[in-house]
């Protein structure tokens, strides 16, 4: 109950959405998927658990992404949330998933 307060508010809006994706955290590697995503972050689940803890830098790469990198900012188990880097082009990776992919497949639900 304690820690739940602790964790910071989301600033940014976030879509729920499904992208697989294959996660890398140096020389650890497996499959994931994007359960949410915004311009400043995305919540992963994973196949397996990484050793990755809050702080360390993480890939994400998929064909509707590209390659986009950001800082692990909590995890539990095998979930955990990223947050981009402000200087990296993720946005516009982003701001692509959004214009041609996730448009697409909303519209023929």
């Amino acid at each position: 109950m304690m820690q739940a307060l602790m964790l910071k508010a989301r600033k940014a809006p976030r879509s729920r959405c499904r992208i697989e994706t294959k996660v890398r955290y140096f020389n650890e590697q497996t499959d994931g998927r994007v359960l949410n995503l915004s311009g400043s972050g995305l919540a992963l689940e994973l196949s397996r658990p990484l050793s990755a803890r809050t702080g360390a830098r993480i890939w994400v790469e998929s064909p509707e992404l590209g390659l986009i990198d950001g800082t692990v900012q909590w995890c539990q188990g095998t979930r955990l949330g990223l947050q981009f880097d402000r200087s990296s082009n993720a946005w516009a990776k982003v701001a692509s998933y959004f214009r041609f992919f996730h448009n697409r497949s909303s519209r023929s639900r």
